[in-house]
C-alpha cells in the first residue's frame, strides 16, 4: 500500500487528532503496518494518547512517534503500509510541507461558519500552492443535527472541494473513549462505533482511489 494521509487544520479543536488516531487504530486492526506521526511537538496529543492506551492495557495502533517536520516522518516511515501524519494544531510554514508529503489530505471541520470558512480557505491556499484538488477532502466532525450537516455539506459543495461520506457526531462517549486511550470506534456503544466507522471507511476508500 505505502500510502500517506495527512490530517491538517487552520485551527485547533476541530477533530484532527481524533480522526488521525481512529484511522490508525482501524488500519492496524485490519492488518496494515501503521506509522502514526505526531507533529504537535508542544502538546504531543497523539503520543500522550497512545501512552494512555498502552498503560490501560489496550493493543497499540502501530508505531507512534513525535516529529518536528512531516518530511522527517516520511523518512522514518520505511516500509510501513500506511503513514498517518497528525499535523500541528494550526496552519504554519510547515503545513504546505505536510500536505506535499501526503497522498491524501484531510481537513476536519465542524459545522459552524467559524470552522468551515478557515477550512475551505486553507484548501484553496493549498491548491494555489500546487497541491492537487483531488488530494484534498473535508471531513465533518462534532456535528449535532441532520440540518446542520446538510447545511455544512451544501456550503462545502459550493467550494467545489470533496466532503467525505459520514461524519462524527458530538457525543460524550467519544470523548470518554479517547480519555481512556481508545478511538471513536471503540466506545461501549455499537451504534456510535458504526457511525464513526462510516467516516473512517470513507477516508480509506478515498485514499485507495488516489
Amino acid at each position: 500500500m505505502n500510502k500517506t494521509i495527512a490530517f491538517i487544520s487552520q485551527k485547533g479543536g476541530v477533530g484532527k487528532s481524533t480522526l488521525a488516531r481512529a484511522v490508525a487504530c482501524d488500519a492496524f486492526k485490519s492488518g496494515l503496518s501503521v506509522k502514526l506521526a505526531d507533529l504537535d511537538i508542544q502538546q504531543g496529543t497523539v503520543t500522550e494518547w497512545h501512552r494512555q492506551r498502552l498503560n490501560n492495557g489496550y493493543e497499540p495502533v502501530g508505531s507512534v512517534e513525535l516529529f518536528s517536520k512531516a518530511s522527517l516522518a516520511v523518512e522514518a516511515a520505511g516500509n510501513h503500509d500506511l503513514l498517518i501524519i497528525d499535523g500541528a494544531p494550526r496552519a504554519s510554514s510547515g503545513t504546505l510541507d505536510t500536505a506535499q508529503q501526503a497522498d491524501l489530505i484531510i481537513l476536519p471541520t465542524c459545522a459552524s461558519r467559524d470552522d468551515l470558512v478557515p477550512a475551505i480557505k486553507l484548501a484553496y491556499e493549498l491548491e494555489n500552492k500546487g497541491v492537487q484538488r483531488n488530494k484534498i477532502a473535508l471531513a465533518l466532525v462534532r456535528v449535532s443535527t441532520e440540518a446542520e450537516i446538510a447545511d455544512a455539506r451544501d456550503y462545502i459543495g459550493q467550494s467545489g472541494f470533496t466532503v467525505l461520506t459520514g461524519c462524527l457526531y458530538e457525543k460524550p462517549a467519544y470523548r470518554q473513549a479517547q480519555n481512556d486511550g481508545l478511538s471513536v470506534t471503540e466506545t461501549r456503544y455499537k451504534s456510535l462505533n458504526n457511525k464513526a466507522n462510516e467516516l473512517l471507511e470513507s477516508i480509506l476508500t478515498h485514499l485507495i482511489s488516489e
